[in-house]
């Protein structure tokens, strides 16, 4: 499959996204023609944020998360911030389309604290993933195992795990996404 065939779901709740995790992959990716939704909790603007307390820009959800299905995607994206990912990782159709995904064998990107997600949908165990290092604590309880990379790939369990630490490994994060879709 060409990334042109692609299709691309990214997950957030509707405020705390930061910024640049979010609008990177969303455009990067649609720039290289890949279709990509985005869902959020509810179809209110998402308020993304710099740095978890600057406010950024605000974007338009494509659909609800709870109207979104992995069956119609080929990779899913979790952006980080602080405040967007310790709502979406307790929010149960955010689980379940993580379970979907990793259960079909469909790959999953996330990129800063997007792994936190991972961990409460039961998915990180015995997998290496290349976080923020404020959950490194949380990888390695859920029976991860935490490395500080730019870009870690983990191939485990019958699925992809593509993970970054930072916005300053977007380049990383993003390359990897378009090499796993190419």
């Amino acid at each position: 499959m060409a990334v042109e065939q692609s299709k691309v779901l990214i997950i957030v709740n509707n405020w705390g996204i930061e910024e640049t995790e979010l609008t990177r992959p969303l455009r990067d990716l649609k720039e290289a023609g890949a279709s990509v939704t985005l869902a959020a909790t509810t179809l209110d603007p998402c308020e993304t944020v710099q740095h978890d307390r600057y406010e950024g820009e605000t974007l338009v959800p494509d659909a609800r998360l709870s109207d979104v299905q992995a069956a119609d995607y080929d990779l899913l994206v979790v952006p980080g911030g602080t405040c967007n990912v310790d709502r979406i990782r307790v929010n149960e159709d955010a689980i379940d389309l993580a379970q979907e995904f990793a259960h079909a064998g469909k790959p999953i990107a996330a990129i800063c604290h997007g792994a936190w997600l991972l961990v409460n949908a039961g998915l990180i165990a015995c997998k290496t993933a290349a976080p923020c290092r404020y959950i490194r604590a949380d990888i390695e309880n859920a029976g991860g195992h935490y490395v500080d990379e730019q870009l870690h790939v983990d191939d485990a369990n019958g699925w992809r795990l593509i993970t970054s630490r930072k916005p300053d490994d977007l380049d990383y994060f993003v390359g990897a996404i378009k090499d796993t879709l190419a």
